[in-house]
């Protein structure tokens, strides 16, 4: 790993975090090692580097624990597969005998397509252009990026990490400082300084990290999914708290959200439940333009299947959807447009029509040319 020892590990990206845990636990004198979704920050080179590591480590005095939704991963590097659904012991099957399509069927109870493609994007999402992008930068890493979102429309933005993805929509919503040639939200020209204004003009930002930045949990789910709309269901200083419970519970019925009452705490809840709450956060504050960042990341393949079932919903809808991921099979199942990233800059935009893991890669590590400014497909 390229770290400084002398850095903070609160100012490292969610990555090198993980990184970081993996070393310390791999110094430990263990005969048994526990890695819980060990993977879920880690770039292809990376996850490569750990299973090597794990592989020196493994003797026959040694062993290791691997959980993992990651179903390609399981396959390199298990000799079996213990499957469990909700909370229950399902199978352990051999990793040579086994497809990966019956680990998944195991998982889910059912068949899982792994070939499916987005359905087409609402009437007038070719046209409707709800935010325009032109010469986005940052001092440290962003250059020229530009692009427009349409309404009813997932665009897909994939890339190596450190390509500069999420710096990207960490800019469009204030949390970064960036300058822009032109930064256009419904045909109008707008300044956003910091997230609260974003929020006001209707894009709502969901981090790859929601433990930390999407979550409080320690709070129930009501206040969680209420905090954007506080506002809104106050007067003369008070909450209206019936209110507040009301639509909270709307819309963790509308999303299914899985939990005794809406009272339970964030922290009692699955991952894909917990994901559903930050997006249940904005869609009660009404956004038109919702940016997801590695929204499946570190939960189950049925439960990643409803995350998809939701977002195609809201494309459908009429909503603006930017996706950001780093598992190009999800970029392909989800995205009607993808934009390709590398070392700060958009190097090709692709139809889903024309995609492939193949040629989004070719884009991805390309180095010697960008498309300054490009806005269209």
């Amino acid at each position: 790993m390229q770290l400084n020892p002398r850095e903070r590990v609160g100012r490292l990206t969610v990555a090198k975090q993980q990184m970081v845990e993996i070393a310390k636990a791999l110094s430990h004198d263990s005969k048994v090692i526990i890695m819980d979704e060990p993977t879920a920050a880690l770039n292809d080179a990376e996850v490569t580097t750990l299973h090597d590591l794990i592989r020196g480590f493994i003797s026959p005095e040694t062993g290791v624990i691997y959980i993992s939704h990651r179903m390609d991963e399981l396959k390199l590097i298990s000799q079996r597969i213990t499957v469990i659904r909700d909370g229950e012991y399902v199978d352990t099957v051999g990793t040579a005998e086994t497809s990966m399509k019956e680990v998944i069927s195991l998982m889910v109870g059912r068949q899982v397509s792994g070939e499916q493609r987005p359905t087409a994007a609402t009437t007038g999402a070719s046209t409707d252009v709800v935010l325009s992008v032109e010469g986005l930068a940052t001092k440290a890493l962003l250059r020229d990026v530009g692009f427009e979102l349409r309404r009813g429309e997932i665009l897909g933005f994939a890339g190596l990490m450190g390509a500069g993805r999420t710096e990207v929509a960490r800019a469009l919503v204030g949390a970064d400082r960036a300058t822009f040639d032109k930064l256009q939200v419904q045909g109008a020209d707008v300044d956003i300084p910091n997230p609260a204004v974003a929020a006001k003009l209707g894009i709502g930002y969901l981090s790859e990290d929601r433990k930390h930045l999407g979550l409080m949990l320690e709070r129930d789910v009501k206040e969680n999914i209420m905090l954007s709309s506080l506002t809104e269901n106050s007067a003369g200083g008070f909450i209206k708290d019936g209110a507040l419970r009301r639509t909270a519970e709307e819309f963790s019925k509308k999303l299914r959200i899985k939990t005794p009452s809406v009272h339970q705490l964030a922290r009692n809840l699955s991952g894909g439940n917990q994901q559903k709450i930050v997006i249940a956060k904005w869609l009660v504050k009404d956004c038109d333009i919702l940016i997801f960042d590695e929204p499946t990341r570190g939960i189950d393949v049925g439960a990643k299947e409803e995350i998809y079932r939701l977002l195609d919903e809201l494309a459908a809808g009429g909503k603006a959807i930017i996706m950001i991921s780093s598992e190009l099979p999800e970029v392909l199942r989800m995205s009607h447009r993808i934009a390709v990233m590398s070392e700060g800059r958009i190097t090709g935009f692709l139809n889903n029509a024309e995609a492939t893991q193949e040629n989004i890669m070719e884009l991805a590590t390309r180095r010697d040319s960008a498309i300054p400014g490009a806005v269209t497909a």
